[in-house]
């Protein structure tokens, strides 16, 4: 009951940030240039036509009470309908949110896959290639964009050597989508049983992944390069070690797992970083997302898309760190969810 009483706390503290998000989107989207109503009725149309439209999508209102309408909006599940597609905004979000999840699981799953080993060997050998190794990637992973090393690696892997399918999306033209249950197409394929597109939708995730995966290896690796010393210089590692216990044992079991908790709430700031730099990766690979969403509402000025978009980034960064306050507290009882 108590563990209980902790996370509704926790969800109660994480409502103001969000209904602080919710006032300053709704104030942001206000300020982007260009009328949604000249869009909505066409550049052609005259100062009674675009006055009509707007009056219909609410926007002859003072801002107050627009913002009204829209918390009464967001009460009843109602982010509004997009005035790019036509659809609700709500719609649009569940059916592209997989696609997004999906890549940043994946370009997460690399990341952990590659920094986690680099840094605990890193910190095991101070001073060594591999610790060298691990600073160039930390610096290069910070300092080139992800649009950038997009960019590269389709040149490198799809142009010149021919290796990887074009970046066009999910799956390639020759495919069709497997039945949908999760969202998840390679999750999808599996349950479907049909191996063949679960490979080319894997092969076609590869370079996004790895794009996504080179950005979020600097902060997976130096947290864990610096967890894994502190633990090392441990005196509970000096006496492991005096009592004879293998050197395996001693750095993973003992080492490892105390140097864990740091590393897990890294990888929970990393998750929602990557969503964030998912905007850019899903324009160069025309992945079709809620990044790729996002970035055509903000050239229409489509107000519900962008204000829907935000708003289910925060949920997500929200729901993120809660699940790893949660994940500490089981592991390590003395970690409090209200640290």
């Amino acid at each position: 009951m108590e563990k209980l009483s902790r996370i509704g706390g926790r969800i109660l503290q994480a409502i103001p940030p969000v209904f602080g998000v919710i006032v300053i989107t709704f104030l942001l989207t206000r300020a982007l240039p260009g009328d949604p109503a000249v869009f909505f009725a066409g550049l052609m149309a005259d100062d009674d036509t675009i006055a009509q439209v707007r009056a219909e999508l609410g926007l002859d209102h003072p801002l107050p009470v627009q913002f009204l309408f829209y918390i009464r909006d967001l009460v009843q599940g109602d982010l509004g309908n997009s005035l790019s597609t036509g659809r609700p905004v709500l719609e649009e979000l569940a059916t592209r949110l997989p696609a997004s999840l999906e890549l940043t699981f994946a370009g997460l799953l690399f990341a952990m896959a590659v920094a986690i080993p680099l840094g605990v060997l890193a910190a095991t050998r101070p001073g060594s290639w591999i610790d060298h190794l691990c600073r160039v990637l930390v610096t290069a992973g910070v300092s080139l964009p992800t649009f950038f090393t997009g960019l590269f690696l389709i040149y490198i892997f799809y142009y010149i050597l021919g290796w990887a399918p074009s970046p066009l999306g999910r799956l390639d033209f020759l495919y069709l989508s497997p039945p949908q249950v999760t969202g998840f197409y390679t999750i999808d394929a599996l349950l479907a049983g049909d191996w063949e597109v679960f490979w080319a939708a894997l092969r076609q995730m590869v370079l996004p992944a790895v794009t996504l995966g080179l950005f979020a290896l600097a902060p997976i690796a130096r947290m864990t390069r610096a967890a894994m010393l502190s633990a090392l210089s441990g005196d509970y590692v000096r006496t492991a070690r005096a009592n004879g216990l293998r050197s395996g044992r001693v750095l993973w079991v003992y080492a490892f797992r105390n140097a864990a908790l740091p590393v897990l709430t890294t990888l929970g700031m990393v998750f929602s970083f990557l969503l964030g730099a998912n905007v850019l990766v899903e324009k160069v690979f025309s992945w079709p997302g809620i990044g790729s969403y996002a970035i055509g509402a903000l050239v229409a000025s489509d107000y519900a898309a962008v204000q829907g978009f935000v708003l289910c980034m925060a949920l997500l960064f929200v729901v993120v760190n809660l699940f790893i306050d949660v994940i500490l507290t089981l592991i390590d009882p003395r970690v409090g969810l209200e640290s």
